[in-house]
């Protein structure tokens, strides 16, 4: 009887490993301004580097870049694909707080928010199926109480 539960527990994780497959956002992800786009304009964001490390469920990620006004960007999150809001600690971003849900082995989707603030958006991520692309289409309130559209488009390092 042990046997058999044993032998279920593991074909069981085994066929989910098989279902999601490997994290394929993790890696070294530099924004490509040039394909990005952001609307009102103009782009808010002059530079950015995402470090994505796979975690117990999730991602540990870190950013690290520049806004158009010269605000230094230096975030990072740990969050597991399960929706639950997390902490966003550094400087640099609008919101405080976001929150991961894995779609498929290639799409995620978040939710970002400023506690106490106005920004609030939601965002979907795809991996291109070579690997070498991350899009990140959002939409939203922005800090300043108007809405937005953004595309940040992502090459791989």
């Amino acid at each position: 009887m042990r046997t058999t539960l044993i032998k279920s527990l593991a074909a069981v994780a085994i066929a989910t490993v098989a279902a999601f497959g490997a994290d394929s956002s993790v890696g070294t992800w530099k924004l490509n301004t040039d394909k990005s786009t952001y609307t009102p304009a103009p782009m808010p964001v002059k530079s950015l580097t995402s470090t994505r490390v796979g975690s117990d469920g999730g991602v540990t990620v870190t950013s690290k870049g520049e806004r158009t006004d010269g605000t230094v960007i230096s975030t990072s999150y740990t969050a597991k694909y399960d929706g639950t809001a997390v902490p966003v600690k550094g400087y640099g971003a609008p919101y405080d707080t976001l929150a991961l849900k894995r779609v498929d082995a290639n799409t995620y989707t978040d939710e970002r928010k400023k506690t106490g603030g106005q920004y609030h958006a939601t965002g979907r991520t795809t991996i291109s199926e070579d690997g070498k692309l991350m899009t990140w289409r959002s939409s939203g309130t922005g800090a300043d109480g108007k809405p937005f559209t953004s595309t940040f488009v992502y090459d791989k390092q």
